[in-house]
């Protein structure tokens, strides 16, 4: 198994923790610490050394931070895990707090009249310090400090060493030697002399490596220094590396462990991140100039080879989903949650092609399907029971492809509200699957309209209804999403995700998740070339939970010729038995 469901954290060890953490910042003469979910790099998933968010205060979300104080310690994080927050935390020492309608600014004027608030700089971004200290009275300092938590973290996991491996050109579609020449252009015409690679998915899709450092991301914890003329130099432990990953990036790639000796060596004008590198890289150069990651947009925008094989991972990821769909429906009263993540898990490996789940399945029965981010332990396992909602959020990583798939099943029968609610859902997604858009649209543009059918009765979601995914890289990938917030253009090869929802606490949650690929413009007779998105996913959606009468017959069209596609593509890859049950699901509305 590649997901554990050992109970990841106990909210009684926080009391003592928060003590220790208060006694050591006494000792040090400050007045507070900041303590985000994030390591050096900055990525979704760290490893366990990093997770110093979940250690002290219990909370395991993927995003979140916490500030502790000597008299007030809260932790904040999204809509996504309101729920989850509250039955991981010790709520009589930690204070949950919402963002963004409680930001971390406010909460500091209000419980701290005058003092320093200690910050690991390795932890924290230019942008994330500099905009804090502008939203703080003058009197309170921010400061950096060593990491107060790991001063009292006994027993610290050790860093991880995965190997490094090659990624193989056929999957990759292009060249390091390439992509490197591409951007030392963007670096000259920048006038730059080098710029500072702090992102794991970046240096691994720059010089077509792999990792194991974390789970589900499939890349290794590094820095790089892309050079003006091509150079790069890879800073990791060089006992991730070997003779072969030597062959393979050449010798224009150097290794070493030194990220601060080899920063401190570049003598001319340096390029950093200032939205996700560690404030601490722009204090060691002699002379920096702020520079996005120029990896960031030609990773997002996947190449023919990229979305091939993005392609193929998908029809061999929905064979799994199928088989696991079929067997659902031949009745699992009584299985757990953990009975059915096991079991998905296990269709995915029967392919041997699986090296990792995207990340830990989504399995919410009933009311934990209300749990945006769920994640099933054996403290929290449920019993299936019938005439309920199962929520299965799951994905696959393939060394073609990454996939990420959301199907809301009846377990019974449904209610009418169950079927009201998943039919509107199912109009947003539906909504966006038809869309043409002219260039230049944002994410934040069109998100509106897979809310549309939910606001129209008065119902909504509190999470994006789309994000980036990489090719055999991060299922959550920038910069581009389908979100309020996101004003970035969607740009022909983005894949993205196409996931409305809805959710009742204490009852059950409804999402439905394909991954969709932005096509190039078209002319479609208009004044403008329309861009418009190709569907990747392909699995029967419920009909079951669907009231027909509210589909338009654009709706309706669409739906049905998605199933014949469905059939017609995953029913010679799945066994006679799921072919049956495939014919059924598929069937015309």
């Amino acid at each position: 198994m590649y997901q554990s469901f050992k109970t990841p954290s106990s909210p009684e060890t926080g009391a003592p923790r928060l003590k220790a953490l208060r006694a050591t910042l006494s000792e040090a003469g400050l007045d507070g610490f900041l303590i985000p979910r994030a390591d050096a790099h900055r990525g979704e998933n760290v490893a366990p050394c990093d997770e110093r968010l979940a250690w002290l205060t219990g909370f395991t979300g993927s995003d979140g931070h916490c500030a502790v104080l000597p008299k007030a310690a809260s932790v904040f994080a999204d809509g996504r895990y309101t729920l989850q927050i509250r039955s991981q935390i010790d709520l009589e020492v930690f204070t949950p707090q919402a963002i963004p309608e409680d930001t971390l600014s406010n909460w500091l004027k209000n419980h701290l009249t005058k003092g320093t608030v200690g910050y690991d700089p390795m932890l924290h971004s230019f942008d994330e310090i500099s905009k804090l200290e502008k939203a703080l009275s003058p009197d309170i300092t921010l400061i950096q400090s060593p990491n107060m938590v790991d001063a009292i973290w006994a027993d610290r996991p050790a860093p991880p060493r995965g190997q490094i491996r090659a990624h193989p050109h056929e999957f990759a579609g292009k060249s390091s030697a390439d992509k490197r020449a591409e951007l030392a252009i963007q670096l000259r015409e920048a006038g730059l002399d080098a710029t500072i690679l702090t992102l794991p998915d970046s240096i691994a899709w720059l010089l077509n490596i792999r990792g194991a450092d974390i789970s589900n991301t499939p890349v290794p914890l590094a820095f790089a220094i892309l050079h003006a003329d091509t150079r790069v130099t890879l800073i990791t432990n060089p006992a991730k590396s070997g003779p072969e990953l030597a062959a393979h990036l050449g010798p224009d790639v150097t290794i070493t462990d030194d990220f601060e000796g080899a920063l401190k060596a570049l003598s001319g004008n340096t390029g950093v991140d200032r939205a996700s590198a560690p404030i601490w890289v722009s204090q060691q150069l002699s002379k920096h100039t702020w520079f996005p990651d120029p990896c960031i947009f030609p990773k997002a925008c996947k190449n023919e080879a990229e979305l091939s094989g993005s392609r193929l991972a998908h029809l061999r990821d929905a064979a799994a989903m199928c088989e696991f769909l079929a067997w659902v429906d031949h009745g699992i009263n009584g299985l757990t949650e953990i009975d059915i993540v096991t079991k998905l898990e296990a269709f995915r490996a029967q392919s041997n092609a699986l090296t990792d789940i995207s990340f830990d399945t989504i399995c919410g029965s009933g009311p934990n399907g209300a749990i945006v981010h769920y994640r099933v332990d054996e403290t929290s396992n449920r019993a299936i029971e019938n005439n309920t909602l199962l929520l299965v959020d799951s994905g696959g990583q393939y060394l073609d492809g990454t996939t990420d798939i959301t199907r809301t099943i009846i377990i019974g029968t449904p209610d009418s509200e169950m079927i009201r609610c998943f039919t509107l859902v199912l109009k947003g997604m539906l909504a966006l699957s038809m869309l043409r858009f002219p260039s230049g649209t944002s994410g934040q543009r069109i998100d509106t309209l897979a809310r549309a059918p939910l606001w129209a009765e008065g119902l909504d979601y509190k999470h994006g209804t789309g994000h980036g995914v990489g090719a055999y890289l991060s299922v959550h990938e920038g910069p581009a999403s389908i979100s309020p917030k996101n004003n970035v253009p969607l740009q022909t090869g983005m894949i993205l995700s196409n996931e409305p929802g809805y959710y009742r606490e204490g009852a059950w949650g409804i999402r439905i998740e394909n991954l969709i690929i932005v096509n190039p413009p078209e002319d479609i007779g208009g004044d403008n070339k329309m861009h418009s998105f190709e569907t990747l996913t392909w699995v029967p959606i419920d009909t079951r939970l669907i009231d027909h009468t509210r589909l338009s017959k654009a709706e309706r069209t669409w739906l049905n010729n998605y199933h014949a596609e469905v059939l017609r593509k995953i029913g010679p890859d799945v066994s006679s038995e799921t072919h049956t049950w495939l014919t059924q699901a598929c069937a015309p509305i």
